[in-house]
């Protein structure tokens, strides 16, 4: 790039009068070195430079210069996208190509090696050169003092003021330029300057430095670049946007790559014969362009967009990256880090598969999925069908196809969903952690009148009287094996009230279940006691919230907070102290073995005990070809929603059938199978190649006497009980939204 003006460019009359103004106070110096030997030059540039490298800014001695960051999938391999506001990526001279760096040289500094860092011979050649005049002004700038130029421009700890001034028409810039340039090349090696140079360098297109430049021109690392193709790199600097290939002029383009080459020549970097051929070599580009946030991910992965936008969210709670979101967000996108994700690409693409299996990509409904690792609490896949896109949707699909709101993970303005019977699971563990045993039993009534006031159609004489709704199959003596099992309503709605409604509400918020409705919020904050019917999943969840409350179980108590990193690097290498496991105990794990235990009678398994006697969803045993497995499945009111969630000791899975945009629309009973298959085949797909785990018993303690006083015939397997709310759930929606 031409200090004095582009080459092909006009000279405008500040140009002009800078030039004339440096020419003036340069003039003497001008007419000494025209007769000053070599030597004798280099020895005064030396002198001149008035400038020490303990005194340059610290951008100049460790560049701050933004890079993009990468995001991978879980083998490190995968690139999900890229975050950047400046498209570059620094890499060593070694993974340059030889001829890029001799065509860089030649093109803008033949006497890189020769001068000191700011060549006062070019400089006053250019000089007399542009007073003269003659349609084309020569620029008198080395590698280094653009280098300088680069850096002072671009440095994001400087202001925008002081980033500007870097490039300001002055005579005291200049002279400043040239202090710095002369202060970096006593300190510095010439390879070392060649190297910063060419990862700032700005080569058009929206790519900076080499690596972004041969990518997004050749689709290739730089390492790999052709003499053709470095000369036509090298030619772009000079003027990078009228020069551009992509974006400006191919003849120009063509023209600059054959003056770098005659340049080549006359450096003996290359012969005159391989600079013909180079020449006689079509323009054979394959641009790529590197992808810009969510939005912009892997071509035909853009279901990968909900991951990534969680992982953002995340990012954007950390410390580590800075002080302020506004800080966090621009480390993301300007701090050239590495970041392996846990997002699991084969686990994802069936979870993807399956979520569209059940309801297509045009569809109002949703089917939105999430897998945890537990123990770990690493995300391992975030499913839907919908498109991760800001396009728009045809007249009237609020989210579908297109939509970026967080089905999947709630937040935003996603409350989430009911999630039904899969709450009694924390009914079961509040009882469980009470002193109670899984034989614990009650002779559950097809009805069961309560305390809590509540009229219509599921009160009895003004109370809240909620039902089982296959008597033959759900009515009569239960322990907690059977009656988690069948999903028998009022077993679990009499458990709660002995245990404390209070106590069952604690115990899902102790397992991450965040009440993002103000109305559960409420509830929970001021009137747990009396919720009686939380125990039946009538507050708003979500898959992500539901996997990881079933993963502490699977954990055997250990609760870990989700995350979507495995590691995150540094542009230096370094180790960035973020996205490692964040756990606690937050049960006793015999509390955990047991209720896994009664957990494995729902999929048509059996517990240690021999007390299970039919599920609702026993296809899972035959999915996972009798591997260890427990799960739950949960239909709200009006069959609302479906869902089930699964979980082995190596990972756990929920997926939840609703209406997004209209809870009052209710997905019907007949899609629950179609959810159950779904999430049983994302746990096959996660568990497949790995050792199978045995779930621990629990200790006959927590087991109990196991003696039934009433024995009924099992049954064929009727579908669960849909649950029961005081309130519709019309009424509900409206309290979540004020």
């Amino acid at each position: 790039m031409a200090i004095l003006g582009s080459m092909a460019a006009p000279r405008s009359p500040l140009s002009r009068l800078f030039t004339v103004l440096l020419a003036g106070v340069l003039a003497g110096l001008v007419l000494a070195v025209a007769a000053l030997p070599g030597n004798l030059l280099l020895g005064l540039t030396a002198r001149s430079a008035l400038g020490s490298y303990a005194a340059l800014p610290a951008s100049l001695k460790t560049p701050a210069t933004p890079q993009r960051s990468y995001l991978y999938a879980n083998d490190g391999k995968t690139l999900i996208t890229t975050f950047y506001d400046v498209n570059r990526t620094d890499v060593p001279l070694s993974e340059i190509a030889p001829v890029m760096r001799q065509a860089i040289v030649a093109a803008e500094d033949r006497r890189f090696y020769d001068h000191g860092g700011a060549d006062l011979r070019g400089l006053a050649r250019a000089l007399v050169a542009n007073v003269k005049g003659g349609g084309t002004e020569q620029g008198g700038s080395t590698l280094t003092m653009q280098y300088v130029r680069n850096v002072l421009k671009t440095d994001p700890t400087r202001t925008a003021e002081e980033r500007a001034a870097a490039t300001d028409p002055t005579v005291g810039r200049k002279i400043q330029e040239i202090r710095y340039a002369s202060a970096l090349d006593k300190s510095l090696g010439k390879d070392e300057i060649l190297d910063r140079y060419l990862n700032i360098a700005y080569f058009g297109s929206g790519a900076y430095g080499i690596a972004a430049a041969s990518q997004r021109y050749f689709g290739k690392p730089p390492a790999q670049l052709t003499l053709a193709e470095s000369a036509l790199l090298a030619g772009l600097v000079q003027s990078p946007d009228a020069y551009s290939p992509i974006s400006g002029d191919k003849d120009e383009a063509l023209a600059r790559r054959s003056y770098v080459l005659d340049s080549m020549v006359a450096t003996n970097a290359i012969t005159a014969a391989q600079a013909a051929q180079a020449k006689a070599e079509p323009l054979a580009l394959r641009p790529t362009a590197q992808p810009n946030g969510c939005t912009a991910v892997s071509q035909g992965h853009d279901d990968w967009g909900f991951f990534c936008d969680y992982l953002r969210q995340w990012w954007l709670t950390q410390p580590a990256f800075g002080a302020t979101v506004a800080e966090r967000e621009q480390a993301l996108r300007s701090g050239g880090y590495t970041v392996v994700t846990s997002l699991d690409p084969k686990i994802q693409a069936t979870a993807q598969q399956q979520a569209t299996k059940v309801y297509g990509y045009d569809n109002k409904r949703a089917l939105p999925i999430a897998a945890v690792q537990p123990g770990t609490g690493r995300v391992l896949a975030m499913a839907v069908n919908r498109h991760y896109s800001l396009a728009d949707n045809p007249g009237g699909q609020a989210n579908y196809p297109n939509t970026v709101n967080p089905l999947i993970s709630g937040g935003a303005s996603v409350d989430g969903y009911q999630a039904g019977s899969t709450f009694k699971l924390f009914t079961m563990l509040a009882a469980l952690e009470s002193g109670r045993t899984l034989s614990t039993g009650f002779d559950a009534p097809a009805k069961l009148p309560t305390r809590y006031a509540a009229e219509g159609p599921g009160s009895c004489d003004g109370h809240w009287c909620p039902a089982n709704a296959n008597p033959d199959w759900m009515d009569g003596y239960r322990m907690m094996w059977d009656g988690f099992g069948r999903s028998v309503n009022t077993y679990f709605v009499w458990l709660a009230e002995q245990v404390g409604q209070d106590k069952v509400v604690e115990m899902a918020q102790r397992l991450g279940i965040t009440f993002r409705a103000d109305s559960d919020a409420n509830f929970a904050k001021n009137n747990a006691v009396d919720w009686g019917s939380f125990t039946l999943g009538v507050a708003a969840t979500t898959p992500l919230d539901l996997a990881n409350a079933y993963a502490t179980v699977a954990a055997e108590g250990t609760y870990c907070t989700p995350v979507p990193v495995v590691s995150v690097t540094g542009a230096d290498g370094t180790k960035v102290p973020v996205g490692q496991p964040s756990c606690k105990r937050v049960l006793d794990a015999d509390v955990a073995r047991a209720a896994t235990d009664a957990a494995r009678c729902p999929v048509g398994q059996q517990s240690a005990f021999g007390q299970c006697n039919g599920g609702t969803a026993t296809g899972v045993n035959d999915i996972l070809d009798g591997r260890p497995v427990a799960g739950k499945t949960g239909s709200s009111e009006e069959n609302s929603t479906e869902t089930f969630v699964g979980f082995t000791p190596q990972v756990a899975v929920a997926g939840i059938a609703a209406n997004p945009d209209d809870p009052a629309d209710s997905v019907g009973s007949a899609v629950q199978s179609k959810v159950i298959d779904a999430v049983a085949r994302v746990i096959a797909t996660a568990v497949k190649g790995q050792p199978e785990k045995a779930f621990v018993a629990p200790s006959r303690e927590l087991a109990g006497d196991a003696r039934r006083p009433v024995e009924r015939p099992a049954v064929p397997e009727r579908r669960q009980e849909p649950t029961q709310d005081p309130r519709s759930a019309l009424q509900r929606w409206l309290d979540r939204r004020g």
